[in-house]
């Protein structure tokens, strides 16, 4: 089990360093290994169910490799010296959290709407989403990016600790891995619908008890930032299932929730809509200040959790 003291100063590494550009980046090579093995797969496979099949292999090389390469590094450098390994594990756990990048996108989202500069408002936030943002008005600018933050604090900060806590780095970056396939195989297209199905079922299985785990350190944040903690849990037994994604839709209601708005509704991807279920009711018109809140409630969430499961390790390392 991971010593607490490890646990808790990758979290920190990442709130003060963040992910600096000029430092290699672990999921950039996870991104590499994938577009590989993408193209050899489809250079041989032609198939629907061929490509079905062949689609488990990314989990299998890619999430099992990610957790050897992790755990075999570290042994390296404990070999060299027990510290050199500390330091790594640190470094490494560290690189598979995300609060600072989210909070500076949100963030920087939040500053050019307050600024009223819409167009950069927009590019900004098309930025981290999917959806078509050119034609977007201060509401739904909003809805975006306070979307894009609650859903992302569990595949980008909450379930990466959760699998740290019991395995590690190796673990934690096998989940990263994981996380990585699904944003770039996992989708339900005609492109990726059979390739990428074992890639997305993967994803969403990691990410299950994160998912819910990420509501009780949300409701307690909310408590404590005093947002009604009740709303939000009731929001989440309402509406957390009428989301596409079995866990999406945890974070995203419980934040609609807690800031008394609704999200979902009508969205465009290459001019095409869809539209997403409701969550939360619109007690208030969202604006740019939601940004802020659920940016909060991100870190507050966050440091939480952390703290919750740095004191159970140490009291598992004490027993």
């Amino acid at each position: 089990m991971l010593h607490p003291f490890i646990f808790a100063a990758a979290y920190v590494t990442d709130l003060l360093v963040g992910d600096p550009r000029q430092l290699p980046h672990p999921v950039v090579a996870i991104g590499r290994a994938t577009a590989l093995l993408e193209r050899g797969i489809r250079r041989t496979v032609r198939s629907d169910r061929g490509l079905k099949l062949a689609g488990f292999a990314f989990p299998l090389a890619l999430v099992g490799g990610s957790f050897a390469l992790t755990w075999a590094l570290l042994r390296l450098l404990a070999m060299v010296h027990p510290w050199l390994a500390v330091a790594a594990e640190v470094w490494l756990i560290a690189t598979t959290v995300a609060a600072k990048g989210l909070a500076q996108a949100g963030m920087d989202i939040f500053r050019r709407l307050a600024a009223g500069d819409l167009p950069a408002a927009r590019k900004a936030l098309g930025m981290v989403v999917g959806r078509d943002t050119d034609n977007l008005n201060e509401a739904e600018i909003t809805r975006g990016a306070v979307e894009t933050v609650a859903e992302n604090i569990v595949d980008g900060i909450i379930s990466p600790l959760f699998y740290a806590a019991i395995g590690g780095a190796p673990l934690a970056m096998a989940y990263r891995a994981a996380n990585t396939l699904d944003s770039m195989v996992g989708y339900r297209n005609d492109r990726y619908q059979h390739l990428g199905f074992a890639s997305a079922r993967f994803d969403d299985l990691a990410n299950w008890i994160p998912a819910r785990l990420t509501v009780l350190a949300l409701a307690a944040a909310a408590f404590l930032m005093r947002l009604p903690a009740g709303r939000l849990l009731r929001t989440v037994a309402r509406d957390a299932r009428r989301h596409p994604s079995p866990n999406s839709g945890y974070p995203e209601s419980a934040v609609a929730g807690a800031l008394g708005v609704q999200l979902g509704g009508l969205n465009y991807y290459s001019g095409v809509p869809s539209d997403r279920a409701r969550m939360g009711d619109p007690l208030q018109p969202l604006q740019a200040g939601h940004i802020r809140r659920t940016v909060q409630l991100m870190y507050l969430s966050s440091a939480l959790f952390t703290a919750a499961v740095t004191g159970l390790l140490l009291l598992f390392s004490l027993s």
